[in-house]
């Protein structure tokens, strides 16, 4: 059952990395830095170093304010985080999965790529071009707050509360098949 558990937190944490590339990296570092919730093996301990953890900060703190502004945002997504946001994923379902499972590290690295990059790819190409076109762009402050608030939530509840995530995960790509997919045009 542990294991399966952090298989969840592992999904949860790379599909949080797809929103917001630092945030699960940082609260990976900081759940293991400073409560026993998370206990990194090696390589990956080195994410609750004082130097990765600063990094990370600084890091988060960049992509927050970059993601508020139109035009920067855009090209941040497409050009910048379009790589970083799957790596970033890739390291918190290895780093994430090794703590309780033998996974093969190069399995969990291309789970995590392929759940971040899903989840950058929805939020990129889909859901904010089409918040930016319908609001003229006034949208994109609140909604990259909801992504932000979203991400860290996420990667909190994917350490915690496991299954949680797994349920919410489930939720959200019900919603996207159903919203892109199966609903009728009179919709």
């Amino acid at each position: 059952m542990e294991s399966l558990l952090g298989i969840f937190s592992a999904f949860g944490l790379s599909a949080s990395a797809g929103l917001n590339a630092y945030i699960p990296l940082l609260v990976i570092a900081l759940m293991a830095r400073f409560t026993d919730l998370i206990t990194l093996n090696s390589p990956w301990d080195a994410l609750s170093s004082w130097w990765i953890i600063g990094l990370l900060v600084v890091l988060s703190l960049v992509e927050f304010l970059v993601d508020k502004f139109p035009v920067i945002n855009h090209i941040n997504d497409v050009i910048i985080q379009s790589f970083i946001r799957p790596t970033a994923g890739a390291i918190a379902f290895a780093a994430s999965t090794n703590v309780v499972t033998d996974i093969n590290p190069i399995l969990a690295l291309a789970m995590g790529l392929l759940i971040s990059g899903g989840v950058h790819a929805v939020k990129s190409a889909a859901i904010r071009p089409a918040v930016t076109a319908a609001t003229g762009g006034t949208a994109n402050v609140p909604v990259s707050i909801a992504e932000d608030v979203t991400s860290t939530t996420l990667s909190i509840l994917s350490i915690v509360v496991p299954i949680a995530v797994m349920i919410v995960i489930a939720l959200f790509f019900t919603w996207v098949i159903w919203h892109f997919y199966l609903r009728s045009p009179q919709d």
